[in-house]
């Protein structure tokens, strides 16, 4: 029986404890990115948090199946139907194909997303890959009555429903009617405002990269329709959680269930995980601003992907978090004195000092380890799990995990509290001070290396940079090679 667990649902508006329709079994649909452009390290936070909140289901004992779109058409630069698509807006801005950007970026998001310790979707779904399907929903709602064909194109009929609103509150849902009343952009074919476009044609864009065949003339599906067909073409009629940012919430994911909905004819997904925004001091995280703050980017500068990993888990999903340089360089300081801890308690073993450093062996070292007091690790991971079924508490998490490094116990029960907790919290402390060098190194060459540092730092510091390089020289013909780092001078021996 899987531990009991609760988060806050979008859609009832308070935290539920969460029944899924198969006990033990998790369906979870999650909104993939849009790969137009990068995405910016506000986008990877939302993954970020999705991934623990699969980690944090699985740890307490449940199997989870994951679904990701890909949005490589239909998505324009107004989330409600106006403006010009995102994929041929990227195409023109780099001379090339939507095809060739949407590969382009598609793989340099995996590479953000791998990077700060995220496990991928069990099903990853290019929205191009699904016509048929789309226009299969889109020939049902027009036989439901939920649709109509308007100017060319098809269009939900939001009237049709006797509650548009389903995330919002009654006064939320009063501010949402006046707010579409103002719409700058009106679209003269919608019956009503709040309308959605479910298939558009050429009598809409002319210029259009990719379109296909439909009952209703070429065109291409709207961007709301995508994750509806993806979602039940891999995980059925029923899902039991679907994720996303809260940008997501209006009008993408009240479209969403919508057309589901209305499709299906019963409920289609009970629970909602939206994560909130990462801010910089000029306010939310955006591509529109110019150069975009990317992981790879924070890589360039010197930070490792797992230090913004760490200092997005303390905080709370649900709360905005402020981004700067100077606290993520705090957070550098933090992530690395843990590895530190880490190492002690590797070196104040003499079992663990001796055993293989590659990390699969060592872990399994202690795991297999008759010295792990198991009442101990239990105590441990019952809190632990308690921390990470209450709403996703990363933050109660993390001080659990400093908590673990004053306990009275050995280090071989530390090291399997810390391998446990690293299921969730995915921070590879073991594997970077099994890889810090200077853990088993000669005590007379280290004293030497860091003397050469500091000498170096001090000619640097004089503007002596011949001597500074000098020094650098020297080291490296000891077998020691230097790095220049924001979290400081890194060295390692070659």
């Amino acid at each position: 029986m899987p531990h009991s667990f609760s988060f806050y649902n979008t859609l009832s508006r308070k935290i539920d404890d969460f029944v899924p329709r198969e006990e033990g079994k998790v369906s979870m649909y999650t909104c993939g990115p849009t790969v137009y452009h990068f995405a910016h390290i506000g986008n990877i936070r939302t993954y970020i948090m999705q991934d623990a909140l699969i980690k944090a289901l699985e740890y307490c004992g449940y199997d989870v199946k994951r679904v990701m779109n890909i949005t490589d058409v239909g998505h324009l630069s107004s989330d409600a139907d106006t403006g010009e698509d995102k994929m041929l807006a990227g195409a023109k801005r780099e001379h090339k194909t939507v095809m060739e950007i949407a590969d382009f970026y598609t793989k340099a998001f995996f590479k953000d997303f791998d990077a700060v310790g995220n496990k991928r979707p069990d099903v990853i779904e290019p929205a191009t890959n699904c016509i048929p399907e789309f226009i299969h929903m889109v020939e049902t709602l027009l036989e439901k009555g939920y649709a109509y064909v308007a100017g060319g194109n098809v269009y939900f009929d939001t009237s049709k429903l006797e509650d548009y609103y389903v995330f919002s509150s009654a006064i939320e849902k009063e501010e949402l009617q006046v707010g579409v009343r103002d719409d700058v952009e009106e679209d003269t074919a919608k019956k009503n405002k709040t309308d959605f476009v479910l298939w558009f044609t050429k009598s809409k864009f002319e210029d259009q990269a990719l379109k296909w065949d439909s009952p209703w003339g070429v065109g291409y599906p709207g961007w709301h329709i995508e994750c509806s067909c993806i979602s039940m073409k891999h995980l059925g009629e029923y899902i039991d959680i679907h994720c996303g940012g809260v940008d997501n919430i209006f009008p993408h994911h009240t479209n969403e269930i919508a057309q589901s909905e209305s499709y299906l004819g019963h409920e289609w997904c009970k629970y909602w995980f939206h994560s909130n925004h990462l801010n910089d001091r000029a306010g939310k995280m955006s591509k529109s601003k110019g150069a975009v703050l990317t992981v790879s980017v924070l890589q360039e500068k010197g930070y490792d992907p797992l230090v913004y990993r760490f200092f997005c888990l303390q905080s709370h999903y649900r709360k905005p978090l402020e981004f700067s340089f100077d606290v993520l360089d705090n957070t550098v300081t933090a992530y690395n004195n843990l590895v530190k801890k880490v190492e002690a308690l590797i070196a104040s073993d003499d079992a663990l000092k001796a055993a293989d450093k590659n990390l699969e062996s060592f872990l399994n070292t202690v795991r297999n380890s008759a010295d792990v007091d198991k009442a101990v690790l239990k105590e441990f991971e019952d809190k632990f799990a308690d921390a990470i079924s209450n709403d996703l508490n990363t933050s109660m998490a993390v001080t659990l995990l400093y908590d673990v490094f004053k306990a009275d116990t050995n280090a071989a029960t530390k090291l399997a509290i810390i391998d446990s907790f690293d299921k969730v919290l995915s921070l590879d402390l073991i594997g970077h001070a099994l890889a810090d060098d200077s853990a088993d190194i000669d005590p007379e060459l280290e004293a030497y290396i860091k003397d050469a540092i500091e000498r170096r730092a001090a000619a640097k510091k004089a503007k002596d940079f011949a001597t500074a390089d000098a020094i650098r020289d020297e080291l490296l013909a000891k077998g020691v090679e230097i790095k220049d780092t924001r979290e400081g001078v890194k060295w390692t021996l070659v």
